[in-house]
């Protein structure tokens, strides 16, 4: 959302969401469901059908498990393995009609090992946790598993090394959903074509997550660097982080049956002299937008490896720029 009008002058101050009009105002989203669509196998696999086997690893996991719900929507062939970061966990999960073995991390070796012999043109989707980022990136890249990275944090020059010194096939994107990865490219492409344009501004940034994300978003992060590099410094200190359910209902907004996951985003921009604001807005509700760009990602990653595509390491803008826009 993008609005100009002078601040300060109609709204209370005692929220910056309350005093930027979210809460019970046209602005605040409308999210029905935070289910996807049951599409027919033969038309949901974006452009030109396609199956293939797809393994989640962290299924026991909200995201892991939307990713592969997603991908039995999608008409792709479930490897029933995955892993847990504890040694002690649940044997099995249902997605669908399958049943997931579920093993603990001293087991990961071996059975990935089994996986890639079974089943050659695998690819792995990872939505683990930040500590396992590394470790599990140099194993698939050891059994020369190609993989798409969802999972967030880690050592990123390590495992882009770990990629490139195996000659791999990986997808690495902190955000997965199509539409806000378009926007973040908008923003950047905004920075480098006018720089300095809001020189002199002030910027308030408030986002909200469920209370289980404890770090700050890294969606966040992108948006800033952009508009620092439109001029405007920003002390990452200042971000307004919302996690309390109970604020996140009467200040922000949030529909109750989204509390548990969501991904709300307010960048505002004032002049110097407060005669002028523009308001940046980007929310999500559920996970359905991420769950189905990772499957978008892993059929575009699966066609580059089949293809033997002499670039080994893609983002979702390569997703976007071959018109995974579905």
């Amino acid at each position: 959302m993008l609005s100009l009008r002078p601040p300060h002058t109609t709204f209370p101050r005692t929220s910056p969401w309350l005093r930027w009009g979210r809460l019970g105002g046209a602005a605040a989203p409308h999210c029905l469901s935070a289910a996807a669509p049951a599409l027919a196998p033969e038309t949901a696999a974006g452009p030109g059908s396609v199956s293939f086997p797809i393994l989640v690893n962290g299924c026991t996991g909200n995201m892991g498990l939307s990713v592969a719900e997603a991908a039995v929507r999608r008409g792709l062939h479930l490897v029933p393995v995955s892993f847990s970061s504890r040694e002690k966990v649940k044997t099995t999960i249902q997605v669908g009609q399958t049943d997931i073995r579920i093993y603990g991390p001293s087991a990961r070796e071996d059975v990935l090992s089994s996986v890639a012999d079974e089943f050659p043109d695998v690819i792995v989707v990872d939505y683990t946790a930040p500590d396992s980022v590394n470790s599990n990136a140099e194993l698939y890249c050891k059994l020369g598993l190609p993989f798409v990275m969802g999972t967030t944090g880690g050592n990123q020059q390590l495992l882009y090394k770990s990629v490139q010194d195996s000659k791999n096939y990986a997808l690495i994107s902190p955000q997965m959903g199509k539409q806000v990865v378009a926007f973040l490219a908008i923003m950047r492409i905004f920075a480098e074509q006018f720089p300095g344009a809001f020189s002199g501004y002030h910027l308030e940034v408030l986002e909200s997550h469920q209370a289980s994300k404890k770090d700050t978003s890294g969606t966040a992060k992108d948006v800033i660097a952009s508009f620092e590099k439109l001029g405007v410094p920003y002390d990452m200190n200042r971000m307004v982080k919302i996690r309390d359910p109970d604020q996140q209902l009467e200040m922000v907004g949030v529909p109750k049956e989204h509390i548990e996951g969501h991904a709300f985003h307010l960048y505002h921009l004032t002049s110097p002299d407060d005669s002028v604001s523009f308001e940046f807005q980007h929310n999500v509700c559920g996970r359905s937008i991420y769950a189905e760009g990772t499957i978008d990602a892993a059929i575009f990653l699966h066609r580059k490896v089949q293809s033997k595509d002499s670039k080994r390491i893609y983002d979702m803008e390569d997703v976007l720029r071959e018109g995974y826009m579905r």
